[in-house]
C-alpha cells in the first residue's frame, strides 16, 4: 500500500472544503492509486480531459462551486469515462432521484466514514489492476498468434 509512483492509477478527489479534501487524500494516498486534489468540477473536468486513462477513482462532493455540481461531474465521466469508479458524497441528501447516466454510482452521506472510502478505493485500483493485467495479456496473447 502506499505506492505513489508515477504512471500509478489516480483517485481524484473533488471536494470544495480543503479540510475534507486534505482528509480523503490522506486516507487515499494508503492505497495504491495516486492522489489528484481538486476544489470544483470544473478544474477536475479539465484534469479529465487531459489525463482520464490515468483515473480509476472519482470521489466528488455533490455540491461544489461554480456551474458544474458533482452531480454534473459524474453524469459527464459517466458517459465520457465508462471504466472510473464515481462516488458521491453530500452532508444532504439527494435532492433529484440518480438517473441513467449515474446508475453505476455509489452514493456515500457526510460524514462519510475512513473504512468505507477505503474499500470503495481499493475496489477501483482492484478493477484497474484487473483492467492492465487483461490488456498485457491480451497483447502477450497476439503476439503469440502472430509468431
Amino acid at each position: 500500500m502506499g505506492h505513489n509512483a508515477e504512471g500509478a492509477h489516480v483517485a481524484l478527489i473533488v471536494e470544495d472544503d480543503a479540510e475534507l479534501r486534505a482528509l480523503a487524500a490522506a486516507l487515499l494516498e494508503e492505497t495504491d492509486l495516486r492522489v489528484v486534489e481538486a476544489s470544483s468540477a470544473e478544474e477536475a473536468l479539465h484534469y479529465l480531459r487531459h489525463n482520464a486513462g490515468e483515473v480509476a477513482f472519482l470521489f466528488a462532493d455533490v455540491k461544489l462551486p461554480c456551474l458544474m455540481s458533482g452531480l454534473d461531474l459524474a453524469r459527464t465521466a459517466g458517459l465520457k469515462w465508462p471504466w472510473i469508479r464515481t462516488v458521491l458524497t453530500s452532508g444532504a441528501p439527494l435532492e433529484e432521484d440518480l438517473d441513467k447516466a449515474l446508475i453505476k454510482v455509489r452514493f456515500m452521506p457526510k460524514p462519510w466514514r475512513a473504512l468505507e472510502l477505503l474499500m470503495e478505493a481499493e475496489k477501483a485500483a482492484e478493477g484497474s489492476r484487473y483492467e492492465t493485467i487483461v490488456s498485457c495479456t491480451d497483447t502477450d496473447v497476439v503476439r503469440a498468434l502472430r509468431a
